[in-house]
């Protein structure tokens, strides 16, 4: 994580966006995560589809990896490929036990490198989006999309051992602090009252960057 040397500016290179929906005539939230990777769309397509390089930066994907099959990432959601336009975008279910969401995701050509959209939707549960707001996964794709430019930056596997000891790092917290607040000035600029949501941040924070066994909830 040597090149983590600078968390803020590391979480700045994500630009945040929050927008509300319809799905089917339910509301929805949606996460927006952008940014800009120094390689060509073909090498960045590679790095996001390819089931050998995945783990390099993610996780283990297994599954039928063709449009309209089923996959599944290791320990985490799994679901349907539903669109593929390589190497311009692909749209996934996005399934974790009974909740299911939607991710997309696109690719530009940007200058000498190429722009990356992470476009995240979810019906809205008010509970759970007062308790967290968007930072909920939100800092997730953050930390993923970190992960993604520390192995384009150098072509190496991202130590998972080292990944998971990283929010709970000094520059970790820094990240993921940096992250979240991102997170609750985008929900306030589509409409969330300030208060609630940097309280929501604060939330994020302390869950992110606590050990499960210390929680008071395991």
């Amino acid at each position: 994580m040597a090149l983590l040397t600078d968390p803020v500016a590391i979480a700045g290179l994500v630009t945040r966006e929050v927008r509300s929906g319809t799905r089917a005539g339910t509301p929805t939230r949606i996460a927006v995560a952008r940014r800009t990777y120094p390689t060509d769309q073909g090498d960045l397509w590679d790095a996001l589809t390819n089931p050998q390089r995945l783990p390099r930066w993610f996780l283990p994907v297994s599954g039928e990896l063709r449009l309209g099959g089923r996959y599944q990432t290791e320990g985490n959601a799994g679901g349907v490929i539903e669109q593929c336009e390589e190497p311009k975008r692909f749209a996934v279910t996005w399934e974790m036990g009974p909740q299911m969401s939607w991710l997309e995701v696109s690719l530009s050509p940007e200058g000498e490198g190429t722009s990356l959209e992470l476009v995240h939707e979810a019906e809205v549960d008010p509970e759970f989006w007062s308790q967290f707001g968007p930072g909920a996964v939100g800092v997730g794709w953050d930390l993923a999309l970190m992960g993604l430019g520390l192995h384009i930056a150098s072509g190496a596997p991202v130590d998972p051992a080292t990944a998971m000891e990283f929010p709970l790092t000094p520059e970790g917290i820094t990240f993921i602090r940096t992250s979240a607040v991102g997170w609750a000035d985008a929900a306030i600029g589509d409409g969330d009252d300030p208060t609630q949501a940097h309280t929501a941040a604060e939330q994020t924070i302390v869950f992110y960057t606590t050990m499960p066994e210390d929680s008071p909830e395991s």
